[in-house]
This record gives C-alpha cells, sequence and structure tokens, in this order.
C-alpha cells in the first residue's frame, strides 16, 4: 500500500514525450519559428529590450548606450515630476508597499479615494473609478455594462483591451469599419430599436495615431439610442482646453455616457479608470468582475496618480509644447519622404510606414545603433500587413532631442530603403 491507501506503483523515471496533438503548447510552433527566424538573422529582438537605467522622461541606458526615448507613453514627461514622486514617498513611507486586498474588502485605502476625487475635477464629473489597469477599466466597464440580449458596436480598430472587454460579457458583437460614420449608421440601423446598446470609440487610435471623427459617431450613437463610451487614453492630458480628450476637444462633454483611460500614459503611473455623470454610475462598483476580483493599486502608486493628475489640470505650457514637438517630428519626417500613418501631427504618436517585417526590423535596430528607441509594431497589433515604428512624442523632449531623431531616421531610413 501507498500512503494513498491504493495499491503499490512503480514510478516512470522516463516518461514518453507528449504527443504533439495532445501538447497545448504545440499551437505556438509557428510563432516560435518565426521568432527564432527572426533572431537568426542577428537583429536585436525589439520585444525583449531592457530599459537598465532611465535618466528622465526621454532618455535611458539601453545596451550600455545613452538613448532617446521615443517610444514610451509618457506623453506629458510626469514620470519625474518632483511632487509626484515626492506624493508616492509620503504614501509609501505612511501605508507600506500594497493593499493586500480587492477595493470591495481592505484594499480601499485614502489614495484611491482621492485620486477619484482628483479625476472628478480634472474631467468635470460626479463620478469615477480607478480600476487596476487600463486594461482592467475597459475589460471591466464593457463587460459590465453590456449583457444578454444587448449589443456592443465597435471600431474593427478597437484596442485588444476592448475586443477582451466584449468577449468577456455576454452581449452581441457588431463591428464598423475604421471611421467609417456610414458604416455605423447603417450597422446601428440594423439592430432591434427596443435593445440596449453601448457604442465604444477611441479619441486617438494608439498603432497611427489617427483620431477619431467623434462629433458625426456621437450623433449618430444618439439618434439610434445607444450610449457612448469613449476610450481617451491616448488623448488625455494633452488634447482639448482643459486635457480632457478628443471627446472635450470636439465639444461632446454632454453627449459622452462613458470616458475610460489610463495612468499609464500621460499620467505617468499605473492603473486605469472610468469616469461618468450618470446617476447610477456607482452600481458599477457593486457589479464589476474586474472591480472586486483583483488586488487593489498600492497606495504609493494611486498618491503619484492624484498629484499627477492635478497638475495636469494646469499643465497649458506642457500641452503646448508637445503639441510643437508633434509638428517638428512630423513635419521633418514627411520632408524626407518617409511614408507616415496621418497627413498631419493629429496626435502625440506619430507611425512610419514600412514595406515589410525585415525594412522595419532592420530599420529599428539601425535607429536603436544610432541612440534612439521606438516602437517596432507588426500584425496583430496593426492592421493587417502592416509594418510600422510608432514614435510617441514626449512635452519633455528638446528641439535638439528631435533634431538628433530626425538625423538618425534620415541614416536609418536610407539605410534599408525607405527613402531615397
Amino acid at each position: 500500500m501507498t500512503e494513498t491507501g491504493l495499491q503499490s506503483e512503480t514510478l516512470d523515471l522516463d516518461p514518453a514525450p507528449v504527443a504533439p496533438e495532445r501538447d497545448l503548447m504545440s499551437k505556438f510552433d509557428s510563432l516560435i519559428a518565426e521568432r527564432k527566424a527572426l533572431i537568426d538573422t542577428g537583429v536585436t529582438d525589439p520585444f525583449a529590450i531592457v530599459m537598465e537605467q532611465v535618466k528622465s522622461p526621454t532618455e535611458a541606458v539601453i545596451a550600455g548606450r545613452d538613448t532617446i526615448l521615443l517610444g514610451t507613453y509618457n506623453y506629458m514627461g510626469m514620470t519625474f515630476d518632483p511632487d509626484v514622486i515626492a506624493a508616492g514617498h509620503a504614501a509609501l513611507d505612511r501605508f507600506g508597499s500594497g493593499t493586500n486586498g480587492s477595493r470591495m474588502l481592505n484594499g480601499t485605502f485614502r489614495d484611491h479615494m482621492e485620486a477619484e476625487q482628483a479625476l472628478r475635477d480634472f474631467y468635470g464629473t460626479s463620478g469615477a473609478i480607478v480600476f487596476s489597469t487600463g486594461y482592467m477599466a475597459n475589460l471591466g466597464m464593457i463587460s459590465t455594462l453590456v449583457g444578454k440580449g444587448e449589443y456592443v458596436i465597435l471600431d474593427a480598430d478597437s484596442h485588444a483591451s476592448i475586443y477582451d472587454g466584449c468577449k468577456q460579457g455576454n452581449a452581441e458583437i457588431v463591428r464598423f469599419r475604421h471611421n467609417s460614420v456610414e458604416d455605423l449608421d447603417k450597422r446601428l440601423g440594423r439592430l432591434p430599436k427596443e435593445a440596449g446598446k453601448l457604442v465604444v470609440l477611441e479619441g486617438v487610435y494608439s498603432m497611427l495615431g489617427d483620431v477619431a471623427p467623434l462629433r458625426e459617431m456621437v450623433a449618430v450613437a444618439k439618434k439610434h439610442d445607444a450610449m457612448v463610451l469613449s476610450d481617451e487614453a491616448h488623448s488625455m492630458g494633452f488634447y482639448g482646453p482643459n486635457g480632457r480628450g478628443v471627446y472635450e476637444d470636439q465639444g461632446l462633454e454632454a453627449d459622452v455616457d462613458f470616458v475610460v483611460g489610463t495612468f499609464s500614459k500621460s499620467v505617468g503611473t499605473v492603473g486605469g479608470f472610468c469616469v461618468s455623470n450618470h446617476p447610477k454610475f456607482e452600481a458599477i462598483r457593486l457589479a464589476c468582475r474586474a472591480y472586486i476580483f483583483t488586488a487593489s493599486l498600492p497606495p504609493s502608486v494611486v498618491a503619484t496618480a492624484a498629484a499627477s493628475i492635478r497638475k495636469l489640470m494646469t499643465a497649458h505650457d506642457k500641452r503646448a509644447q508637445l503639441w510643437a514637438n508633434a509638428r517638428q517630428l512630423h513635419g521633418g519626417l514627411k520632408a524626407m519622404g518617409f511614408r507616415l500613418g496621418t497627413e498631419a501631427p493629429d496626435s502625440a504618436i506619430v507611425a512610419v510606414i514600412l514595406d515589410d517585417q525585415e525594412q522595419a526590423v532592420t530599420m529599428w535596430q539601425g535607429l536603436l545603433h544610432g541612440g534612439v528607441y521606438v516602437n517596432m509594431a507588426r500584425p496583430p497589433a496593426t492592421p493587417a500587413g502592416t509594418f510600422l515604428l510608432r514614435c510617441s512624442l514626449c512635452a519633455e523632449h528638446s528641439a535638439a532631442q528631435l533634431d538628433a531623431v530626425l538625423a538618425a531616421f534620415r541614416a536609418a531610413g536610407q539605410a534599408v530603403g525607405a527613402i531615397g
């Protein structure tokens, strides 16, 4: 007999290999082979970069080399703001390193309440809920708001967190062509009039940096009695008179029902949120699984978020500088002959579109060796067949840094034949 009370058994010290059809990892074989083929060419893995030291919002040390950061979402440069850092230190000293619980139980601290109040003040809304990440904000809000027998209508180029929020819920999912007001109208018109509907939009789309025609889309949504959620992750801080986002810039504050955002971009830390003026908004806390069943953010994180948000309320000079930087970079790259994601500098994202993965990776490495870090993006993160280098500007980039960036782009682009 063994300790289990069953018959004796012999331990197989040399088990047979798992049959391929039973190996759950076998589905990744093509992905593994593709990555190996890429690395075997001798290029640096663009998805395994390590920041050995971060000196400022715009400078880091990568592979022992001083590097200009042009591939982070630190749009407003708040990560090294002295007041933001001081707020984090104070909360860490007072409350320790973590909460050890969810917001519904023991995980709500003073600074969570302060961050939510800062959001209410920043957005001018009655309601604000902080989530652990921006991804969780979309996942939680969409899956909670729209249920069985209802419809969620989303742009085909929506962020993965929006798609995952749709999958998490039980609603019917309807996609429309990217930024097509006509297609949105057509698809809404086919849905049952009596059914609940949520149209999910993004102010700025993260891959190409293009802006949604929110004014026209919201008008169409309201015509069909649909509610609207706008993800302003890539526009918060610098779009609109108060930096609230594209929806503010287009005069839609009274028409958008829910605004989702993140702390990991302009706010300069980590976390997500949703704000709303809906009178029943607080009920989300009682029903949202992504809010209830996860640990809350550490107090030092929400303290930095609150301090940063309050400073962003009056960051007019930073906003102006960020737009000046966008014009300098976009204009310089366009003058060289690069194919860009947008005709004009529509946001803080400037995407350089290339022919294929080999050209994109080779140019990305040339830039890195030239002291400039950008994001290399490829499907499925990008629209089908699109390979690009994505530049994310910061209000703290100097004109001299951008001159150096443009010189590096010229050299790398000529080397791979992207420009003449």
